[in-house]
Parts: C-alpha cells; sequence; structure tokens
C-alpha cells in the first residue's frame, strides 16, 4: 500500500473515531421531554429558565407548549432547545370549554410526544400543570420504556377548579383524582414554594425526599430598571401598574372597584392604571371600567412585548397584585411579585401567605378582598415619595440576595441528580458498544 494511500486510510479513520466520538456524547447527554398546555414556550418564563438551566448542565431539551399570538410556529429550535407547538381550539371559559381545551391539548401532547419518541428517545418527562392530566402522556412512556416522569407543580387544581367555579361535585372529585394519581406516578415533584412542598407530602403522599422546592425566580437580565416613559401615564401624576393573567381569581374586579373609590369617592383624578395581560375576562374586565366610570383612568395594554412591559412597570409609582384572597392564591407564589421586586417597585396586595412571605416589606398588606381598604393602600404610597423608594430598595435587594432564578438552579439540578440517569445512560452506552 503507498504512503498516500496509508495517510488517507488514517484520515478515514480518525473521522469514524471522531463521529463515533461525537455519537457517544450525543447518547451520553440525558433528553428531557417538557411539557406545559397553558403557556407558549419561551414566553412562560419558569419554564423556559428551567430549560435553559438543564440545556446548559449538559441535558438535551425538547418541549410541547401551544401556539400563541407572537408564538405561531409549530416548530422552532431556540439556543439548542427544540419547541414544538400546537394549536389549541379556544381559550376556555365554563367546564365544557375547560373539557375542550384539555382534550385537545392531551390529543396534540400524545401525537408530538411520540413524533418526538421515534426521533430520539427521552429519558424524563417533566411535566408542568396545570392540568392534572399530563401523567396520562407521561405514564405510557414510563409503564412502556421506563422513563422517568417530573411533576412540576404550578398550581393547586382543586383549589383552582374551586376558585373558578365557586363550588365543589362530582367534576371537583375528579380533579382531586387526577391530582392523586399525578403525584403517585412521579419519581419526583417540584413545588415553588413550601406551601405547595406540603401538600405534596400530605395530600399526594410524596416521600419527603422526593419533593424538591424551586421557586419561580426572575433573571435580573431581562427585568431591567429603565427610565420612567412619561407617556405612559397618559398625562396623569401618577401610574399605578399591573402585570398578569386577566382571570377570575386574579381579582381584577377589586382592582377596578378600588379605581372608582380613588377618582370618585375620593377625587384623585391624578391617577392612571396601567393593566398587562390577557386572559378569559379581558373583555368583561373593559365592559366594568366602562360601567364603574374609570374608563378613561384604565389602560389595558394586553399581552405586550417586554419592551412595552418594562416601559409601564418602570413608570410605575406603585405595583399593585390583587390576587384574590381563596385557597390556592393564599397558598401560591406570583411572579408578578418578584418581577416588581426587581425593578424595586413598592407593592400593594391582599394579605396572602405566599405573598408576604415573597414581598415581605417592599408591601403593604391589604384586608383580603376589600377593595376600599386596597385604594388607601395605594394612596398611602402614592403621597409619601420617601417611604416608596425605600420599600422599592428593600424589595430589589431581598430579590438579588435570595429570589432570583440564579438561586433556584441547584435545586433544580439536585432534582434531577436524584434520578441517577447519568448512570442509566452510562450502561446504555456500554451495552451499546459491547
Amino acid at each position: 500500500m503507498t504512503t498516500k494511500a496509508l495517510r488517507r486510510g488514517e484520515c478515514l479513520t480518525d473521522r469514524s473515531s471522531q463521529r463515533s466520538a461525537l455519537q457517544t456524547s450525543a447518547a451520553s447527554r440525558p433528553h428531557v421531554l417538557m411539557i406545559v398546555e397553558n403557556l407558549p414556550v419561551p414566553f412562560d418564563r419558569r419554564v423556559w429558565h428551567e430549560a435553559t438551566t438543564l440545556r446548559a448542565n449538559g441535558f438535551d431539551v425538547s418541549i410541547i407548549c401551544p401556539t400563541a399570538p407572537g408564538y405561531e410556529q409549530r416548530f422552532e429550535e431556540i439556543d439548542g432547545i427544540r419547541i414544538h407547538r400546537h394549536p389549541l381550539p379556544l381559550e376556555a371559559r365554563g367546564a365544557l370549554g375547560y373539557a375542550a381545551e384539555y382534550g385537545a391539548a392531551f390529543f396534540w401532547q400524545t401525537v408530538l410526544a411520540w413524533r418526538i419518541w421515534l426521533r430520539s428517545r427521552f429519558d424524563v418527562v417533566h411535566a408542568c400543570n396545570p392540568p392534572d392530566t399530563i401523567f396520562l402522556v407521561a405514564g405510557v412512556f414510563k409503564l412502556l420504556f421506563g422513563t422517568r416522569f417530573i411533576f412540576d407543580h404550578h398550581d393547586l387544581n382543586p383549589e383552582l377548579f374551586e376558585a373558578k367555579f365557586g363550588r365543589r361535585g362530582l367534576l371537583y372529585r375528579l380533579v382531586v383524582l387526577l391530582e392523586r394519581l399525578t403525584f403517585r406516578l412521579a419519581d419526583v415533584s417540584i413545588a415553588t414554594n413550601e406551601s405547595y412542598r406540603r401538600i405534596a407530602i400530605e395530600r399526594g403522599g410524596m416521600d419527603p425526599d422526593r419533593v424538591f422546592v424551586v421557586r419561580s425566580g426572575p433573571k435580573l437580565e431581562r427585568m431591567r430598571i429603565m427610565p420612567p416613559v412619561e407617556a405612559r401615564r397618559m398625562g396623569r401624576r401618577f401610574l399605578v401598574g399591573y402585570v398578569g393573567v386577566m382571570g377570575r381569581q386574579e381579582g381584577l374586579h377589586y382592582l377596578l372597584e378600588a379605581a372608582r373609590h380613588l377618582v370618585h369617592d375620593m377625587g384623585r383624578e391624578d391617577i392612571h392604571f396601567g393593566l398587562v395581560g390577557s386572559g378569559p375576562e379581558l373583555e368583561s374586565l373593559k365592559a366594568q371600567a366602562r360601567e364603574l366610570g374609570v374608563g378613561e383612568y384604565v389602560t389595558f395594554a394586553g399581552r405586550v412585548p417586554d419592551q412595552d412591559l418594562l416601559e409601564i412597570l418602570n413608570t410605575a409609582d406603585v405595583c399593585v397584585n390583587s390576587d384574590e384572597f381563596n385557597a390556592m392564591n393564599d397558598k401560591s407564589t406570583m411572579n408578578k411579585i418578584m418581577e416588581y421586586m426587581a425593578l424595586a417597585k413598592p407593592i400593594v396586595q391582599f394579605d396572602l401567605t405566599e405573598g408576604r412571605f415573597t414581598a415581605q416589606d417592599a408591601s403593604l398588606y391589604a384586608r383580603p378582598n376589600d377593595p376600599i381598604d386596597l385604594a388607601r393602600k395605594i394612596l398611602e404610597l402614592l403621597d409619601d415619595p420617601e417611604r416608596r423608594a425605600r420599600m422599592g430598595q428593600t424589595g430589589r435587594r431581598r430579590l438579588v440576595e435570595a429570589l432570583t432564578w440564579e438561586h433556584e438552579e441547584a435545586k433544580l439540578l439536585a432534582a434531577y441528580r436524584s434520578l441517577s440517569l447519568e448512570g442509566d445512560r452510562a450502561e446504555e452506552t456500554s451495552a451499546s458498544h459491547a
């Protein structure tokens, strides 16, 4: 054989070895399939933070989520994370609407999960509720192929059902059963706070060693402090800001009643309200604002890009969390509170257990579900600029020191380490080369 041929053979051998090494490396990376139904990704910041953290720490990540305005692409790859989106027939209202929405979501989650599996098998299904039906998708793969199941507990669905419909009954008992079956199937449960952890252990029967608290902290590079944009005040002296879902349990009807009290009963025509977000109650809230005579004092911005969101919140003198007091909200950590704290904004909210734990001295606390006291607390801060500044800095400092996403990354990775995925992959890789 000639020297030239020998060199060509060595080159081919080297390339083959490189391809084999790359394949082995890819095979050794655990693959996580995340499923979320109620928000698109990357708009769902918690899910996106989790996905990017996993990707940066040696995992392959695929996501199944719905489409939404601004997120219409059915497939998209961002930062190495593959996002598979599916349509939903409607934004649900009422029991039949939710049944249609969740049924359609279950169909697409099943179809897309199998499509992803056939291209690249996954080791973990990471389900983000609501609803508590995603375990039905995960259960098939766990039963047939031994995939792990992580339940990322975002909402208390039995309490959410009661908050939405104001009653219990057969459907409520079904929701409780679905939650119980989800916990029973889960290898690990991730709780957003200590209240949720207790529910996973006491109501869900989870082993305490398999329940990890991973809070939903923001990233400071997204929540940037900027100069106020005076046009957002709509010609008035003060701006009160809100960001969040426009649903019944978010209590925005209380905020509109507080606005009516401030404007008409207290004569404060120098206050404007900038509300960011969308949801099933948006149109009825607009109608309520007109009926209360405060339509011209309230801007419903809808779901907006980050730049518009930051302009409104950075301009706001006070930010509000109007979530009504109920069993779900009292135990839930609201992302909006931490976003306000990231921007050094003083907060007014109803006195809820987890809301008080998060904000502490960065917030004033109105009597639960009392719009008059909510109005008084808002005015108390608007008329005291020094106190507003002091509370805003207190909240910002607490967030930086304890509540940003960077503080939660290690806890997420600890939950995944408890699954011992690396050992499984190493055994598979060894067997495939035996």
